[in-house]
């Protein structure tokens, strides 16, 4: 099986909403501010339902935060 890479705009849509802070993020959609850390760095793929709520609090689709490469 090939490696499969999920990237994300998190850091830069947090920068860009008055510079929200990891822990402010991971309040919002209710995980720890580690999980946020691992996801912007990309070692931590979040599940359907997390990716769905973080794209909701930058009013983004799942696609303007996440994607999907082979």
């Amino acid at each position: 099986m090939k490696d499969i890479k999920i990237t994300n705009t998190i850091r830069t849509l947090r920068f860009l909403a008055k510079e929200m802070t990891q822990q402010e993020l991971a309040e919002k959609v209710g995980v720890t501010r580690h999980t946020i850390m691992a996801i912007e760095k990309g070692k931590y793929s979040p599940t359907l339902e997390l990716a769905f709520k973080i794209a909701e609090v930058f009013n983004k689709s799942l696609e303007e935060v996440f994607t999907y490469e082979k």
